[in-house]
């Protein structure tokens, strides 16, 4: 029986060994890094505006959920329907997208970064950078040396998303971690169970082998 459980601990062990070195090496970086940096928080300008609505001049619609924000220093409406997402102007009348000059404009003035071009962005490919945001979307380029990259919503104006280098090597790390080397989004993924599933196996092994293998005589 011990031999049986030596060889299924030396050979799990064998098995699993890099994933167990990706799984601490990714892990050290994550402590070590400080997601509010790697997500760039720290390049937002703070800001609060004042939002007035006269809500009896919107037309009667059946909402989910409603909400209030300012684009561009115009106070507008989304409504969710359930179906579809309607923006409206204070007056009840219907909001249009912002255009590139825009989006670069709220960059400029929401954050710290320059601005120096934007793409507008209708799909989101496997593992994009700006997966898990709404389209469309502006990707706007910006003079960091850190490789930033600004993202902004077509109709709210918010800027969902910066991405830098860091966050690019935060997210491969993360690929590493969560064994999803596509999406990098999957923590349920088969590799990710089976790994887990052996690691467990094998330090289990090694407890029991430790238990009752004889120890020697130090005399």
């Amino acid at each position: 029986m011990k031999i049986v459980i030596r060889k299924i601990h030396k050979y799990l062990s064998l098995f699993i060994s890099i994933q167990l070195l990706l799984w601490t090496i990714s892990g050290i970086y994550f402590a070590y890094n400080q997601i509010e940096l790697v997500r760039g928080e720290h390049l937002r300008n703070q800001s609060y505006d004042e939002i007035d609505f006269n809500l009896q001049e919107l037309p009667p619609i059946t909402a989910r959920s409603v909400r209030t924000f300012v684009r561009l220093e115009e106070p507008l409406i989304q409504i969710e329907t359930g179906k579809d997402t309607i923006y409206l102007k204070s007056d009840g009348t219907a909001a249009t997208q912002i255009d590139l000059d825009q989006a670069m404009e709220i960059v400029r003035t929401k954050t710290s970064l320059q601005a120096l071009a934007a793409v507008e962005i209708f799909e989101v490919p496997a593992g994009a950078e700006y997966r898990g945001r709404s389209l469309p979307l502006y990707q706007i380029k910006t003079d960091h040396q850190n490789d930033i990259n600004a993202y902004v919503d077509a109709w709210t104006g918010e800027i969902v998303a910066i991405r830098s280098s860091s966050w690019r090597l935060w997210d491969f790390m993360w690929g590493l971690h969560i064994m999803d080397y596509v999406d990098r989004d999957n923590i349920n993924n088969i590799l990710m169970k089976v790994f887990s599933i052996l690691a467990l196996i094998s330090s289990l092994s090694g407890v029991i082998l430790f238990f009752i293998t004889p120890k020697r005589s130090t005399s």
